[in-house]
């Protein structure tokens, strides 16, 4: 499994429309192949903030979705709605075996 995580810091006065496109983005990622989360939050410490949790079912989907037109749009639009640069963190995982 692979596991992204991400964050994106809008102006104030562009916070609203990147919340939008987040949550359309995301609806959007969640119909794709491979995906089995995909959520945005708004970080309780930074109201500006939005945090991107995503799961996938291995490196393959998540190469797909990276190449999803609507993928690359979001992340131009991110970038231009954005304080500073989107940040992306990705990692493989395995479901850990407690005792």
């Amino acid at each position: 499994m692979i596991i992204v995580l991400g964050h994106v810091v809008a102006r104030s006065e562009t916070f609203a429309a990147l919340r939008k496109e987040s949550l359309e983005h995301v609806k959007r990622s969640r119909s794709e192949p491979g995906c089995l989360v995909h959520a945005v939050h708004v970080d309780a410490e930074n109201p500006l903030k939005l945090v991107f949790v995503e799961k996938w079912a291995d490196a393959a989907a998540l190469a797909a979705h990276f190449k999803v037109k609507g993928s690359i749009d979001f992340v131009g639009k991110a970038r231009a709605l954005g304080a500073e640069a989107p940040v992306i963190e990705i990692f493989e995982a395995a479901p850990a075996k407690l005792g």
